[in-house]
């Protein structure tokens, strides 16, 4: 078995994920590395991809949502996430097996039957087949049809719950935006090739190589909770990971066993820092890969910094990989809140405020303390 120290996981992750080196290559590339990119607030995710990829616009992930390369959809976690359309179809699918309109809880506070699902997703099939509908319009269709209208007041919701399962079995996804209203759609009309959604044997593999391949090494139970908040069978997953046979490697990590692709065994293993501060925005996939409860790269006694009311995720200021500290972006300053009573880094800070200011395409940014 590898054995390797946290410092090269994080100096790979870093170097994997596009933060050491952004790419050229833009919204696809990006999204298709990460697994996804959370876009539950759409400014986070133009964020995060022109972090990654240093081409100083702020609409490369709706221009490449519009033009089809991604597709945006209820994913990992019930949120909505800009994906590449076969990693999608592949989340999609292992979501989607854990059955969670089934479950009485679910029935209960939604008020909607697994047999009501499913007709539902026949109906909303057949609706959105050839035409793209904002919500209202969408849930008009919807409740004029026999047995639906006494979910009128879920589907209007903007949590989207009654929705997301329709969703997961691929009966719709977003649309190209109306002004500042959403739509929907069918992913076969929007999507060129789209295939359906898999069978879960199939799509585990494709996930779970994109998963590892930017957060590993990782556990089952990690992967489960960063796709499906651990809503899946246990011996479902590590049978999924166990399938997979000498795709992937086991690595110690300082007594934590994961599992990574085989293929980068050999990048994990000569990966070093380089000592540079990397600012991240907020809800990025570098914390939320392994989520924000993985007390290597955020300490315990931090995590109510990030991870905040309403489900809110802060930005981030990373020192070797590891969180150490949040920022928000006030006017032309970032004001930068450190953890704990170290140093302020003050010159790091304001080179890594520079690339920030670089990549979105904005002014000169300075840094002070908050």
């Amino acid at each position: 078995m590898l054995e390797v120290g946290w410092d090269q996981v994080f100096a790979w992750r870093l170097g994997r994920q596009f933060v050491t080196e952004p790419t050229a290559e833009g919204a696809e590339a990006v999204a298709r590395r990460l697994a996804g990119v959370q876009a539950q607030v759409a400014s986070a995710a133009e964020t995060a991809v022109a972090l990654r990829s240093g081409v100083g616009r702020q609409d490369a992930v709706a221009d490449a949502l519009a033009a089809g390369p991604l597709v945006k959809t209820w994913a990992m976690r019930g949120t909505l996430h800009a994906m590449v359309p076969d990693q999608a179809a592949a989340a999609l699918s292992l979501i989607g097996s854990a059955r969670t309109w089934e479950k009485p809880s679910w029935q209960k506070t939604f008020g909607a039957t697994p047999d009501q699902v499913t007709a539902l997703v026949e109906a909303v099939s057949n609706i959105l087949a050839d035409q793209v509908l904002t919500r209202d319009e969408l849930v008009e269709a919807v409740v004029a049809e026999p047995g639906f209208a006494h979910l009128g007041e879920q589907l209007r919701s903007g949590w989207g719950a009654v929705l997301k399962p329709l969703a997961w079995q691929g009966a719709l996804c977003h649309g190209p935006a109306r002004g500042t209203k959403i739509t929907f759609t069918s992913p076969a009309r929007l999507i060129p090739g789209w295939t359906g959604v898999p069978e879960p044997g199939a799509a585990a593999q494709t996930l779970i190589t994109a998963y590892l391949g930017a957060y590993g090494p990782a556990t089952p139970e990690a992967f489960d909770a960063w796709l499906s908040r651990n809503s899946l069978r246990k011996t479902v997953v590590r049978g999924w990971f166990t399938e997979m046979g000498d795709a992937l490697t086991q690595v110690n990590v300082e007594g934590r066993t994961g599992w990574l692709p085989t293929e980068f065994v050999d990048e994990l293993a000569t990966a070093t820092l380089d000592g540079t501060i990397h600012l991240l925005g907020p809800f990025d996939q570098y914390i939320l890969g392994p989520g924000t409860s993985d007390t290597v790269v955020l300490p315990a006694e931090h995590r109510a910094k990030v991870s905040r009311t309403a489900g809110w995720i802060s930005p981030l200021v990373l020192v070797d990989g590891r969180v150490a500290g949040t920022w928000d972006r006030v006017d032309d300053e970032v004001v930068v809140s450190m953890f704990g009573s170290g140093r302020f880094p003050k010159r790091a800070l304001s080179a890594a405020a520079g690339r920030v200011a670089e990549a979105l395409g904005a002014a000169a940014l300075t840094v002070r303390e908050g």
